[in-house]
C-alpha cells in the first residue's frame, strides 16, 4: 500500500511516502512559519522523490488531526481533504497527533506522556503504555492544568516517559513532581515522526471524508466565548 502522510498540527511540518510498511521519504521541518506555504511544495518533493504519481499509485493518505495548533490542524486536514476529494482516494485515516508522538518511545516499556503546551499552565496530553511492544491508550487526550495532570501521574509510582517539543518549558517541573519516576529523552525524540505517521496509518481504519473532524479537545477561545455569551441571554 502507497501511503501518504501529513502532520502540521504542530510546530513541525512533517510529510512522508510509505510503500508496503516501508518508509520511503520523509520530510521534517522544524521552524515556526506558516504550514500553508510550505506543505504543497514538501508533499510534492515526496511523491517525486518516491515516483509516486497520484491518483494512480497513491492508495491512502493519513493525517495528524490534533491537539495542537488551530490553525495547523485545520491546514493539515483541509489539505487532506481536498486532495482524497480531487484525486478520488479512498477514506482518510486520521491519528491523534499525541498518539503519534508516544511511538516515539516504542523501544521503552511502561508509561508515555506525550504532551503539547497549550499555555496558562495547561497542556494537551493523554496516557499511553507500551506494553508488548504495542502502545495503546491508557487515558482519554485531555487538556489539563500541568500540575494536576502530574499529579495523577506520581499516583502510579512507575516511570513516566515524557515526550514534547515544549519539553524544556516545563522540565524542572515535572523532574520536582516525579523525582526518578520522570523519564527525559534525548531531544531528538521530543519530534513526532511523519514516517511512523505513515506506519500507523496503515495499520487503521479509514474514516469517510465528511465524517472527519479535527481532535481540538479545547474550544477555540473565540467559539468558548460565544457560547458562553449565548449561556448568559439565556439565563438573562
Amino acid at each position: 500500500m502507497n501511503v501518504l502522510a501529513i502532520d502540521t498540527s504542530n510546530q513541525v511540518l512533517g510529510v512522508a511516502v510509505s510503500k508496503n510498511d516501508e518508509i520511503q521519504a520523509e520530510y521534517t521541518v522544524n521552524i515556526k512559519r506558516n504550514h500553508s506555504i510550505g506543505l504543497m511544495p514538501a508533499i510534492d518533493h515526496v511523491m517525486r522523490e518516491t515516483n509516486l504519481t497520484p491518483p494512480d499509485q497513491l492508495e491512502r493518505i493519513v493525517v495528524a488531526k490534533g491537539p495542537g495548533s488551530y490553525t495547523g490542524v485545520r491546514i493539515g486536514l483541509s489539505t487532506a481533504k481536498t486532495m482524497a476529494w480531487t484525486l478520488d482516494i479512498p477514506p482518510i485515516v486520521a491519528v491523534s497527533s499525541l498518539e503519534l508522538l508516544a511511538h516515539n518511545a516504542r523501544q521503552q516499556h511502561g508509561l508515555i506522556s506525550p504532551f503539547f503546551d497549550a499555555r496558562r499552565g495547561l497542556v494537551y496530553t493523554g496516557l499511553y503504555e507500551n506494553s508488548r511492544d504495542r502502545i495503546f491508550l491508557k487515558k482519554e487526550d485531555q487538556n489539563i492544568n500541568l500540575e494536576q495532570w502530574l499529579d495523577e501521574l506520581k499516583a502510579y509510582q512507575k516511570p513516566v516517559v515524557f515526550l514534547s517539543q515544549d519539553i524544556r518549558i516545563h522540565q524542572s517541573l515535572i523532574v520536582e513532581k516525579l523525582k526518578n519516576d520522570a523519564v527525559i529523552p534525548s531531544p531528538i525524540d521530543h519530534l513526532p515522526r511523519p514516517g511512523i505517521l505513515a506506519l500507523l496509518g496503515s495499520q487503521k481504519n479509514p474514516e469517510a471524508i465528511h465524517q472527519l473532524t479535527p481532535n481540538y479537545i479545547r474550544l477555540v477561545e473565540a467559539e468558548a466565548n460565544w457560547l458562553k455569551e449565548q449561556e448568559k441571554k439565556q439565563n438573562d
